[in-house]
């Protein structure tokens, strides 16, 4: 399939998931490292506390809040 015909399905809303070989396909910028970081304890406690007022976890507050500041 051209891929002007693909994307013109796939503009239409048709399904196009079977013109795709799923297993080469892989989200750029999205390799993960591990880093380590040392906060005093009063901020751990801080962002523990703003953590459960959201309703999630630590670990996805410091990314969320990094990733802002980056962008």
């Amino acid at each position: 399939m051209k891929a002007r015909d693909f994307d013109r399905k796939f503009d239409a809303g048709e399904d196009v998931s079977d013109q795709v070989d799923w297993s080469k396909a892989h989200r750029p910028n999205v390799t993960t490292r591990r880093v380590n970081v040392d906060f005093p304890a009063w901020v751990v406690e801080g962002l523990d506390r703003r953590a459960r007022h959201l309703g999630v976890t630590r670990q996805a507050l410091i990314k969320l809040w990094i990733a802002e500041r980056l962008s």
